[in-house]
């Protein structure tokens, strides 16, 4: 697939050697199909180089629909022609390359730090209370149930005799 390609396999990089590879690719291939968070397909995105990623595991997160074909291109999971295509028109074509890399460095321009606590704040945040009073709420409840039995609630009638018997 690669035979005759300018491809170059680095292996592990950090730091400034990490930043020069994402700023000198024309193109970044994401091929898993059980990625989770991506964060190789953000730093693509944000060094401006579209991406060709799988449409499986987190990706598509970071690649939403509305969003595909403009900032990156997604492919069918197994299907190696789709993405030997995808990655073909933005070789074979600079002038989309370049317009594709700017829409997904501009789009990554929103998940800045203030965007990511943003969004934990309001939407994670909030979440994570709702499931736990709900979990809570699910584990007093038999605990709630036992009490019941061992310390019945008094009548209204009960209570009226006590208060008559103490006047």
């Amino acid at each position: 697939m690669f035979s005759g390609m300018p491809a170059v396999f680095t292996g592990t990089l950090q730091g400034e050697e990490l930043s020069q590879a994402y700023a000198s690719g024309d193109v970044f291939v994401m091929p898993s199909e059980s990625e989770t968070l991506g964060f190789v397909v953000l730093e693509a995105m944000s060094s401006g180089i579209p991406v060709v990623g799988a449409r499986a595991g987190g990706i598509p997160d970071i690649i939403p629909e509305d969003q595909e074909g403009k900032t990156s291109f997604l492919y069918t999971p197994g299907d190696v022609d789709d993405c030997v295509g995808k990655i073909g028109q933005l070789l074979s074509s600079e002038e989309l390359r370049e317009a594709m890399g700017r829409a997904a460095r501009k789009e990554m321009e929103k998940f800045d730090w203030r965007a990511a606590t943003r969004k934990i704040r309001n939407e994670q945040y909030s979440a994570a209370i709702w499931f736990w009073r709900k979990k809570r709420a699910q584990l007093l409840r038999p605990l709630q149930w036992a009490l019941r039995l061992l310390r019945p609630t008094t009548s209204g009638a009960a209570i009226a005799d006590a208060m008559a018997k103490q006047s």
